[in-house]
């Protein structure tokens, strides 16, 4: 492991950015908690050294959306929790017009674009799935080239509440640092952050609302605001309202399964969210597939769990995509995760892109990902899977 060396690589880039200043600057981030963490960090961060840069959400990288956002030349785009496993696609649109920075924690692919850089600390021997998340990484690059903005640790440690194990690693450091310079304050179990005058998990909560279930409705937005502002009223009011619209979506699809049970393969058990997320964003189906995996009277525990609903066609602040998609959502149950830590079966993610290879994309961790596929294809992907499963099983 060695940031040192991304901090080396970290400092190149941002000499390369100073040269390139005089195109447009566009932040491309993720619509969960840590992607809009992740795009709160540089959009302060550059705003802070005179930039102005264009917030650009969005819940998966379709090659559409890459080939729009490729389109000019002498830009600069960022990825925030977003973009590492796709970053042979970014190279081939990019084909070295713009300068594109990658600051992510998903599993990499590599650039075959000079233009492209990937600072992804995986890529420097961390793990994404423990070590840090996509706005940590987003963090330690910004402090890197402007040890000015420690003040925006409280944003990598509230992204970086996705991550199951905890604080460890960088994020041990950086939750230390934080607590060090008086960026969070601890209060009993829960850490504060003065500036915004908000727990840091009552600030991630939030977000996951904002950013999924109000996607479609400017919800990003308001989340970067929260994010370096904190709360407002009209932002409280909102959140409650979304999350009650969730909930209500979640126990209506809940009673529907009860009545009518998953289907069910030899390795995986799936569902079909039909119309019950209209209007949210499709990150929704696999938050309820994470609390669907532990309801043990409902679904198998030793069998995949997959969820999908279909996408709209519209993406805020891009216009419309081409062609009818769905979003597919996979995870873990607890049961089965043993046999995938051993290598026995195959991880989510490592299922999911075989499936959707040739038919759409994927992305993730170990015990969850999500992916989109044509919507004509959504039934063959789900059918495959069982047969992948089946030729990965070491017995």
């Amino acid at each position: 492991m060695s940031l040192s060396l991304f901090e080396r690589e970290a400092r190149k880039t941002w000499n390369l950015l100073k040269e390139r200043s005089s195109g447009d600057i566009f932040i491309v981030h993720h619509d969960d908690a840590d992607g809009i963490c992740s795009g709160a960090i540089i959009y302060e961060a550059l705003k802070r050294k005179g930039f102005k840069a264009k917030l650009v959400c969005i819940e998966k990288l379709y090659p559409e959306i890459i080939e729009k956002l490729h389109l000019g030349k002498g830009n600069i785009i960022f990825y925030c929790d977003i973009g590492s496993p796709h970053c042979d696609k970014i190279s081939e649109f990019n084909k070295g017009r713009n300068l594109t920075v990658i600051l992510d924690h998903h599993d990499p692919s590599p650039s075959k674009d000079p233009m492209v850089i990937d600072l992804n600390l995986e890529n420097f021997g961390y793990r994404g799935e423990s070590d840090f998340s996509g706005s940590t990484c987003c963090y330690l690059f910004v402090k890197t080239v402007n040890s000015g903005t420690y003040d925006l640790s409280y944003l990598a440690l509230t992204g970086s509440m996705e991550i199951p194990e905890g604080y460890r690693s960088l994020n041990s450091d950086i939750l230390k640092e934080a607590l060090n310079k008086g960026v969070v304050k601890c209060e009993g179990n829960r850490l504060i952050a003065p500036k915004l005058n908000l727990a840091l998990q009552d600030l991630f909560k939030s977000l996951q609302v904002l950013g999924s279930v109000g996607y479609y409705r400017g919800g990003p937005m308001m989340g970067i605001e929260l994010c370096l502002y904190g709360e407002k009223p009209r932002i409280v009011r909102f959140v409650k309202e979304l999350e009650e619209k969730r909930k209500m979506a979640n126990k209506r699809l809940l009673s529907e399964l009860y009545r009518s049970g998953l289907n069910k393969g030899r390795h995986i058990q799936w569902f079909y969210a039909k119309d019950f997320y209209k209007g949210m964003g499709t990150k929704v189906v696999g938050t309820f597939c994470s609390f669907l995996s532990y309801q043990r009277r409902l679904i198998d525990p030793g069998k995949y769990l997959i969820g999908y609903m279909d996408v709209p066609r519209n993406v805020p602040g891009l216009g419309e995509l081409k062609s009818d998609y769905v979003k597919i959502s996979i995870r873990v149950p607890d049961l089965l995760r043993k046999r995938v830590e051993e290598g026995r079966y195959p991880s989510a993610v490592k299922l999911l892109m075989e499936a959707v290879r040739g038919l759409g994309f994927a992305d993730g961790h170990a015990f969850a990902a999500s992916g989109v596929a044509l919507r004509s294809h959504a039934l063959e992907v789900i059918n495959k899977m069982d047969d992948i499963v089946e030729q990965h099983i070491v017995r």
